[in-house]
């Protein structure tokens, strides 16, 4: 403990300077203004957000895009970085960035050459993954950290509940792992997740929506943002404010379109 003393500040720190520390802090924008707006300026770096919700909601779409936009320079909403893409479900597409490359006027193959995409095949391979990018993170300025999904091979590597405490102590090292390399490189964390239907029909009885996130308390406690999101008409979709430390709950209207997510179109 002594010797960590020496590396990290491990004593009480005043509000003022924690304050004054968190202005500092970098904001990605999402492609959205009214995304954005809600999320008070876009995806903070230096913790970590969680997107959950159902197929085609959207989830790998802006994350596709905020690959891009981590590279912009900060006037432009960027963090001035690179991207690391870690895939767990196959839906990983270069294309994508070259739309979103266009209609921010960058070059399609400099975008590219700044994400790093990595296939994870389970889930001891997607924890040995987190110490590839530390090793890359320390040589290059990274801006941002995407794990599509983090839970999908958990669901299939663990299966009943004999496995479940296994599972979570697993997941728990994950997320743990991740929040490091937030705090300690001030890299943005975006993490998709799945969901499952709530089969209690009193639940059902009295929700709007009756799917809820998987992970459990594991995931709710890790993720500093969590974001809801949901179809809406056509191209629109609704992302929602469902957990957060300083941020009011609400909701934003986004489209999903050839250039990458932006605002609704009429």
């Amino acid at each position: 403990m002594s010797e960590c003393s020496k590396l990290v500040p491990m004593g009480f720190t005043s509000a003022v300077q924690y304050h004054q520390a968190r202005k500092e802090i970098i904001m990605v924008t999402t492609g959205s203004k009214e995304v954005d707006k809600l999320l008070g300026g876009g995806v903070e770096t230096g913790s970590i957000t969680e997107l959950f919700g159902e197929f085609r909601t959207g989830k790998t779409q802006l994350c596709h895009t905020l690959c891009v936009t981590c590279q912009l320079p900060i006037s432009a909403g960027g963090a001035e970085g690179m991207a690391l893409y870690i895939d767990t479900e196959g839906t990983f597409r270069p294309e994508r960035l070259v739309a979103v490359a266009q209609r921010y006027k960058l070059n399609p193959d400099d975008v590219m050459a700044n994400v790093a995409c990595a296939r994870a095949m389970n889930s001891d391979h997607q924890q040995q993954l987190l110490l590839q990018a530390a090793a890359m993170m320390a040589e290059n300025r990274f801006a941002l950290i995407v794990v599509d999904s983090a839970t999908a091979l958990y669901r299939t590597d663990y299966t009943g509940r004999n496995e479940l405490a296994a599972r979570q102590v697993h997941l728990g090292k994950f997320l743990r792992s991740l929040q490091n390399l937030a705090e300690e490189y001030g890299v943005a964390v975006v993490l998709t997740n799945q969901v499952v239907a709530n089969v209690d029909g009193s639940a059902q009885m009295y929700q709007a929506d009756s799917k809820k996130p998987i992970g459990g308390h594991i995931m709710a406690h890790a993720s500093t943002t969590r974001l809801s999101l949901r179809k809406g008409r056509g191209e629109q979709r609704i992302i929602k404010i469902y957990d957060s430390p300083c941020l009011p709950e609400g909701e934003a209207i986004f489209g999903i379109y050839e250039d990458g997510v932006g605002d609704a179109r009429d």
